[in-house]
């Protein structure tokens, strides 16, 4: 079993590490992961006092439910493996893997 590569129009090897998890203990919701991520893969939440997340109001209405906000990975099927979440994130709370082939 190996992993999966493409190689590039330079012919140099790729290796793409998808995400695979998100540390949450460490995030501190800043959204720098959110604004590079080109495909929609994480979302924003509020974190209650227990652990439970709660969706935040796009609107900017927030009713202070939540103790903080944390960075959830909403769909990670659409990850393309950039691994720019990681590589921007100040409290290096992702792990990322390649894909078995």
């Amino acid at each position: 079993m190996g992993t999966f590569t493409i190689t590039l129009p330079s012919g140099e090897s790729w290796t793409p590490n998808y995400v695979q998890s998100l540390n949450k203990d460490a995030c501190i919701g800043c959204g720098r992961c959110y604004k590079v991520c080109p495909r929609g893969v994480l979302e924003l939440v509020g974190m209650d006092d227990e652990g439970n997340t709660i969706a935040i109001d796009p609107d900017g209405d927030e009713d202070e439910e939540y103790e903080k906000k944390i960075m959830t990975i909403a769909h990670q099927e659409l990850c393309i493996g950039c691994t720019a979440c990681a590589r921007i994130c100040p409290k290096k709370c992702y792990t990322h893997a390649a894909l078995e082939v």
